[in-house]
């Protein structure tokens, strides 16, 4: 089967497309023709080096797909063969590729009109979202939540989810055609990070105090969105992209009525997969109801999974960057 397989950390040219054993169906397991699947900002960590539990090299990437299942390993419940699934692979990877062997308890049905790439599109980024603004704050009509790179995977499903609980959004983005995109999921207030002054401030001054931060971002933006909180407000630390998080003094939290979410899906699949998965039936009925709709960007073919981090990776990307085979 034809799979891009990382050998060696660094750039993107160190993502080798080419003819690799075909994977096989295990006990217990299902495997699937990947039709579609989502770049997620993981894998440009893990690429590079930076991410905190890498896989041992050489490996696949690819923690989400989409696809049709092949055939159904002895044991396996739940899947047929034949069926239109969308699914995760955790930590293991595998998405890379034409075939990928997954465990058939993260597979979930496509919903009817939906197409791959849209599967591929939604699982990590609504989960990401969902659980933190469900499971640990709280958000009530009236709340403010302000999400950073919110023309992103995970910032677009985070101003959906934030304006479907009823808050309202302000968002930050570093260009004028992603601050589009977050205005027409339903940001109401948009601010361009890239403008001069500094981003406190004009969050404070364009949009009050913030109840929530969805911060994907983590670096100088994590300290920044601290100064942004009102008395009681969260700040949910999803991820790096722009850096690793700056050291925290707790005494700026008790003295501040403040404080901070950690959030990670891969760990919490292993923790409590019955809270994802309960999770992921709620997802996917607002889906089917038009509540919530995963944002397709760019799409790429499999061989071209070098050109397509580069785009991730220099943050040119809007809405999620997808693989095809």
């Amino acid at each position: 089967m034809k799979a891009v397989v990382l050998s060696e950390t660094g750039g993107p040219e160190q993502l080798v497309y080419g003819e690799t054993p075909d994977a096989e169906v295990q006990p217990g397991r299902a495997l699937v023709r990947v039709r579609a699947t989502g770049i997620n900002f993981l894998d440009v960590l893990v690429r590079q080096g930076r991410y905190p539990q890498p896989p041992e090299l050489p490996t696949v990437l690819g923690a989400e797909f989409s696809g049709e299942v092949v055939s159904v390993g002895e044991g396996a419940t739940g899947v047929t063969a034949g069926q239109r699934v969308m699914g995760l692979t955790g930590t293991q990877g595998g998405g890379y590729a034409e075939l990928v062997d997954v465990d058939p308890a993260w597979l979930v049905q496509l919903p009817e009109n939906a197409s791959f790439t849209e599967g591929a599109s939604f699982l990590m980024a609504f989960l990401t979202a969902w659980l933190p603004l469900t499971r640990q704050v709280v958000v009530r009509p009236g709340s403010t939540v302000l999400v950073h790179a919110a023309a992103g995977g995970v910032g677009s499903a985070a101003v959906q989810v934030a304006r479907h609980l009823g808050a309202r959004v302000v968002a930050t983005a570093g260009s004028d055609e992603k601050l589009q995109l977050a205005r027409e999921l339903g940001a109401e207030v948009t601010i361009n990070y890239r403008d001069e002054g500094d981003l406190a401030r004009r969050v404070r001054e364009e949009a009050g105090g913030i109840d929530v931060v969805v911060d994907p971002v983590g670096g100088p933006v994590f300290a920044e969105s601290l100064r942004m909180l009102r008395p009681l407000g969260t700040v949910i630390a999803i991820g790096f992209a722009g850096g690793f998080w700056e050291p925290l003094d707790p005494a700026l939290l008790v003295g501040r009525n403040i404080g901070v979410q950690g959030f990670y899906l891969g760990r919490l699949m292993g923790f409590d997969p019955d809270l994802v998965r309960e999770a992921v039936r709620e997802l996917v009925e607002l889906w089917q109801q038009g509540a919530l709709r995963p944002v397709v960007g760019a799409e790429y073919p499999l061989a071209q999974a070098a050109e397509a981090h580069r785009l991730v990776e220099e943050r040119r990307s809007v809405g999620k960057v997808l693989l095809t085979a």
